[in-house]
């Protein structure tokens, strides 16, 4: 399941996966916060990773799909988890992923909101 955040600072949207998420979380969640945020701007994403969060193969796609469909609209996405599994991903993939990537531990939340409302480097 993915969940919307509160508190979250001023343009910056926060989501929570946990549990199993499925590309009906990509449509009925992230999708429609990304898309308002595109239409605002840009998107800064905290995304929180819940220890046991399990993609499905749909949920997969969904995810690639909503990357590359709106590939100018992101700017910083913070993922906070302590997978070292996603950690190591984004270190050797992170430069073909569009905006500013970087992960967090799941003690870094505060962290990684600062981060998501400097300026782009």
């Amino acid at each position: 399941m993915i969940k919307q955040l509160d508190d979250m600072p001023d343009g910056v949207i926060g989501l929570e996966a946990s549990g199993e998420v499925t590309a009906d979380d990509y449509r009925d969640v992230m999708v429609p916060v990304v898309t308002a945020a595109m239409e605002q701007g840009g998107v800064r994403l905290l995304y929180v990773m819940a220890e046991h969060a399990k993609f499905s193969p749909g949920a997969a796609f969904a995810d690639a799909k909503l990357g590359i469909s709106h590939l100018r609209g992101w700017e910083k996405v913070a993922v906070v988890s302590d997978a070292d599994w996603l950690e190591n991903s984004i270190k050797a993939f992170g430069w073909m992923m569009p905006g500013e990537v970087k992960v967090f531990d799941d003690d870094e939340v505060d962290e990684a909101k600062a981060r998501l409302v400097q300026p782009r480097a």
